[in-house]
């Protein structure tokens, strides 16, 4: 019987440079723009700081290419502001270039990465995230497990075995050891701890392990995806159950199907960009607040504490993010109250404008106006969810904001919006343009002239264009 794990190994060994379409690699190198923006911010924060000094106690500095990967990938996610894809409900960006980026730059190495390589490496890993993601989501979730983590494992396995050449059997033992070690719990995330972008760094740390081990001869096995102990039927327990007959017989053929059939879509293509550091749930319901913001000035309404009322509408994972009391960044980012609140008195959501309300006091009993004006704010936000928006997920990710008014200021007594598909969906999406104006308001430092590489990236090999990137 064929496996998934059989499927994934060799659609990634068949895939060739010449088999990608032209916008697919345009989109790959907007994707790959965009992790640079995050990641580089990202190196500054608390957690890969953190990271960076322990690789540091723990190997004296031996920034080889586990932990070099390592790094990348905490940096990468640090933030909330890398790529995602709504309906495999993960971060490939984040784990695709970090193992990219981490192999390609380890000179004791020598791979010699062509661009062709590069393009190769990155859809094959796309690719197996999001086809992955897309069959045993929602119930992994629901299970409790961070995608971009236990998945992101298979997908940084899957670069690996790419850019190291891996034949079929060892690109199978690789993606099987790659599964056996996938981990990441949602608690971590939605508890508001540095574990979140821990998930992503041990996931590039274990998909290239995982290659070099299979490279020299460790086994890992086929059947660790879909077996009857493996993957689903650990971590997607319902999806397992129900392709078992009567007599609780796993048929695994229909799982095989969806991924025969959505293998070398090019999913990719599908993948949103952010403008926002919050949790991707929250960013229908600031959409609608800044169209609503917009429509209060035009009413000469936006004095504040005209509002009585702020009711977010919404589906029910997004309902979740209702963290009043947020404190520390790592709370904030999973907070729908505060980041309706913050834009609605701040006009801004910039990493920048967030540090400043943090060193005046966000998280304290600050009595700087502007950090009482957004509790106030906040604290005048219900959060509902809406069966209605319920039924449009995963294919939207719907937000209904409703002000209402005291002493009936506006004629109406209220004002809302809905938002279907938030700023950066391929349906509502981002622009280069936006994507460099992003890159630069998170590295203002950064010479953007390095940029033009990108563009041309195919006349370089990956060691050069990384050498003028300054990575």
């Amino acid at each position: 019987m064929i496996m998934i794990i059989n499927q994934l190994s060799k659609y990634l060994i068949d895939l060739r440079y010449e088999d990608i379409p032209e916008e697919v690699i345009e989109k790959a190198k907007l994707c790959f723009l965009d992790y640079l923006a995050v990641y580089l911010r990202g190196l500054e924060t608390d957690n890969a700081k953190i990271a960076i000094r322990t690789i540091y106690e723990l190997y004296n500095g031996d920034f080889n290419s586990l932990n070099k990967g390592f790094i990348n990938g905490i940096a990468s996610h640090s933030l909330d502001l890398d790529d995602g894809h709504r309906f495999a409900q993960l971060h490939p960006g984040s784990v695709v270039f970090s193992t990219i980026l981490a192999l390609s730059t380890d000179n004791s190495l020598d791979l010699n990465i062509t661009s062709e390589e590069f393009f190769e490496a990155i859809i094959v890993g796309y690719e197996t995230a999001i086809v992955i993601g897309m069959m045993i989501n929602p119930n992994h979730r629901n299970q409790g497990f961070h995608s971009s983590g236990t998945i992101g494992s298979i997908a940084s396995g899957a670069v690996a075995s790419k850019l190291l050449n891996l034949n079929q059997e060892k690109t199978e033992h690789c993606l099987g050891l790659c599964a056996t070690q996938s981990s990441g719990l949602l608690e971590a995330d939605h508890a508001g701890t540095m574990g979140k972008s821990l998930h992503l760094g041990n996931a590039v740390f274990n998909g290239i392990l995982s290659a070099f081990l299979a490279k020299n001869g460790f086994t890992g096995g086929e059947s660790l995806i879909d077996g009857k102990e493996g993957f689903i039927k650990a971590m997607a327990s319902d999806l397992y159950e129900n392709h078992c007959d009567e007599n609780g017989n796993f048929d695994a053929l229909k799982l095989s199907e969806f991924i025969d059939i959505n293998l070398n879509k090019f999913h990719i293509n599908e993948v949103y960009l952010k403008k926002y550091p919050f949790c991707r749930h929250i960013h229908s319901a600031i959409d609608s607040s800044l169209f609503l913001k917009d429509e209060l000035n035009k009413l000469d309404l936006d004095n504040l504490e005209n509002i009585s009322s702020i009711d977010i509408e919404t589906y029910k994972i997004a309902s979740e993010h209702d963290n009043y009391n947020p404190k520390n960044i790592q709370d904030l980012k999973q907070s729908l109250p505060y980041a309706v609140a913050i834009y609605l008195v701040s006009d801004d959501l910039s990493l920048d404008s967030i540090d400043e309300l943090i060193e005046k006091g966000l998280f304290s009993d600050s009595s700087e106006e502007e950090i009482l004006k957004i509790k106030d704010i906040a604290n005048k936000i219900n959060i509902h969810e809406n069966e209605e928006l319920n039924q449009l997920t995963p294919d939207k990710r719907p937000s209904k904001v409703i002000i209402k008014f005291k002493d009936n200021l506006n004629k109406n007594n209220t004002l809302e919006n809905t938002t279907y598909y938030p700023l950066g969906e391929v349906e509502n999406p981002l622009s280069e343009e936006d994507i460099l104006e992003k890159f630069k308001l998170l590295n203002p430092k950064f010479n953007m002239n390095k940029l033009q590489i990108i563009k041309h990236m195919e006349d370089y090999s990956i060691n050069e264009v990384f050498e003028k990137l300054g990575l």
